[in-house]
């Protein structure tokens, strides 16, 4: 079994990870989907405490995409229904461990009961600093582009901002993630090898790991072999290994 204690001190600073697998783990166990989404919680609060107690400074985790809304309704507001719950059930534990939680998407889709219960907790822990918890609700990183895309030409439009001065810092600024750095790890859980539509601006340079352990059973043991991994990696970002080293 993988240690702790294996780990070197190349944490990564920005872990994301895409949490698939709840349906299919409530069908294996011949159970509802909505129990697969109840037992994944679980697994949430073992990928916050295994990342802060590693040196991780900012964790996103990919929790609704503006895709889900398609699903069935009864799971939706199952969905919903677990976000405040969670959100009331983890506000001792983020404030006792020094997280400030943070959240990113298109927050007016919420139901009204769900984003008023996750700005109060954003507000509560603002001043945290330990490690940054974001969790993306009602996002598409497609959606968030055109969003970026229009306030920057609206600005261009207005003489706020030059063409020719637009670069990556400028795009980076008008994101959903601006206040959050690059992802260096993306972990996606189930099996499944794609991204979904979650930051494909941000995972330029990306780190990704996929494992075949469906959400619910997600162990901090099995954040920790991830990371493992991920410092086995050498990262180039574009140069050669001689120039690196």
């Amino acid at each position: 079994m993988v240690d702790k204690k294996q780990l070197n001190s190349n944490i990564p600073k920005h872990v994301a990870i895409i949490m698939d697998g709840n349906g299919r783990w409530a069908k294996k166990q011949g159970l509802f989907r909505a129990i697969g989404h109840e037992k994944g919680t679980r697994a949430v609060r073992e990928a916050v405490e295994g990342s802060a107690e590693m040196g991780v400074k900012y964790l996103t985790l990919y929790a609704f995409s503006t895709e889900n809304w398609n699903r069935p309704k009864l799971e939706v507001d199952t969905l919903m229904k677990l976000l405040v719950n969670s959100l009331k059930k983890e506000i001792k534990t983020l404030q006792d461990n020094n997280i400030k939680l943070n959240a990113i998407g298109n927050l007016k889709s919420l139901p009204e009961k769900a984003r008023k219960e996750l700005l109060e907790v954003v507000e509560k822990t603002k001043a945290n600093n330990h490690m940054t918890l974001t969790l993306a609700l009602s996002y598409g990183s497609r959606e968030e582009l055109i969003k970026t895309i229009e306030e920057i030409s609206i600005k261009v439009k207005n003489g706020v901002i030059s063409p020719h001065l637009i670069n990556e810092s400028v795009i980076n600024e008008h994101l959903y993630t601006k206040n959050l750095p690059d992802v260096d790890l993306l972990i996606r859980t189930s099996g499944e090898q794609r991204i979904s539509n979650f930051l494909l601006w941000q995972i330029a340079y990306a780190e990704l790991y996929f494992t075949e352990i469906l959400w619910p059973d997600f162990k901090k043991t099995d954040l920790i072999e991830a990371v493992l991994n991920y410092q086995k990696r050498e990262r180039r970002f574009g140069k050669t290994s001689e120039q690196l080293s």
